[in-house]
């Protein structure tokens, strides 16, 4: 039931929009390992749950229902709460844009490899065990974050009404213009870009006039781009400057989803996909590694919340719109608009530039991440 499948992937998101910003003032007030790890043991819980419903034969569709809205709280808190989690675990602030790649290419190499490894285990053992073998890798996952020796982080991080810090957070993310900026821009793509995953099914078999494979190969495509931009920048040395890195990436994004619009060949579309999966990648993990860098360490967590309903906020609601337009004006003509209205934004973001450097270098100059000016040339454009 295409209804069905569109509740459980709304009771996945829709927790995103209400308790994220919570999720942010809990990773400023509290030590960061010890929720990362307990989310991972909740994150567990529920998949232990939903395997032995699954083997045990008594799964009902409200079971799902009620198992995807607990993941989707559970994913409100991780997200924000393991992004901030990163610069805690480096002891050399300046490698923080190298971490944020590596992290996204492991990502994306799961994304690729892991629906292959279930689709082999339900072929062999069927879904109840794939989803049992799922839970137990959790335990992996809890060992290496027990097996951790860090350092102490110190927060001066007065403690008020949550509803406070969630408004001084607000306050404190959208009066930097640096912040603004590119969340603005990440929330533009997201809204109307992103979404173009939601019409990829129909992309592939009404347009393409392809099948269930094609799809896969559209898909692997986005993926291996993705993949190519995330070992682009782990392999990067310099990381400064990534304001400069977000418009080169956008631009490509949005220019290679316009084309992908405009094709009615399987192979020219999966090549524009690896771009957009390449400009996609590069452009959030950039946004990421710039937030991470100019933001105050006790406001990180609620301008991380921020970011994350910026992406996965806004491309939650832009799928819903990106789906009911495609049904009066085609999907072409849906993600045509879509990438148009990116290059747009990309443009004025493009135009901001100059003014968004000089702030960005004098907050990199005062946190110590640039030596001091020995002439009047900028050592970014050096």
């Amino acid at each position: 039931s295409a209804l069905l499948l569109g509740t459980v992937e709304f009771f996945n998101t829709v927790p995103t929009l209400f308790f994220t910003p919570f999720a942010g003032v809990v990773a400023d007030r509290w030590n960061r390992h010890r929720m990362v790890i307990l989310i991972q043991t909740l994150a567990m819980i529920q998949a232990f749950i939903l395997a032995f419903l699954v083997l045990f034969d008594v799964i009902q569709v409200w079971h799902i229902f009620a198992l995807s809205l607990f993941f989707g709280v559970i994913h409100s808190f991780d997200i924000p709460i393991r992004q901030a989690f990163v610069m805690d675990m480096l002891e050399k602030k300046e490698d923080i844009g190298n971490a944020i790649a590596l992290n996204s290419s492991l990502f994306n190499t799961a994304r690729i490899i892991g629906p292959s490894i279930a689709g082999v285990t339900i072929a062999i053992v069927g879904e109840g065990w794939c989803f049992f073998i799922n839970a137990v890798s959790f335990l992996a996952v809890i060992f290496a974050l027990f097996a951790m020796r860090l350092q102490a982080v110190i927060r001066d991080h007065p403690k008020h009404h949550v509803f406070r810090e969630i408004a001084d957070g607000f306050n404190y993310t959208f009066r930097s213009y640096p912040i603004r900026s590119v969340l603005l821009l990440l929330s533009l793509i997201s809204l109307v870009g992103l979404p173009y995953h939601v019409l990829m099914p129909v992309m592939a078999k009404d347009v393409l006039l392809g099948d269930s494979r094609t799809l896969g190969f559209l898909m692997a495509s986005i993926g291996l781009g993705a993949l190519t931009g995330a070992y682009y920048l782990a392999s990067r040395r310099d990381m400064r400057a990534p304001e400069r890195r977000i418009a080169m990436a956008s631009y490509i994004f949005s220019i290679a989803l316009i084309v992908f619009s405009l094709s009615r060949n399987i192979n020219f579309s999966m090549i524009v996909l690896i771009f957009c999966g390449f400009g996609l990648m590069v452009q959030m993990a950039s946004c990421n590694t710039l937030l991470q860098t100019i933001t105050d360490e006790n406001k990180r967590g609620r301008v991380l919340s921020y970011y994350t309903l910026s992406f996965q906020g806004a491309s939650t609601i832009g799928g819903l719109m990106a789906g009911a337009i495609a049904e009066k004006i085609t999907a072409p003509s849906t993600l045509l608009i879509g990438g148009s209205c990116s290059l747009i934004g990309v443009i004025f973001f493009t135009r901001k530039l100059p003014i968004l450097h000089k702030k960005i270098y004098r907050i990199y100059r005062k946190k110590g991440l640039i030596p001091p000016r020995r002439d009047s040339i900028d050592p970014l454009t050096k």
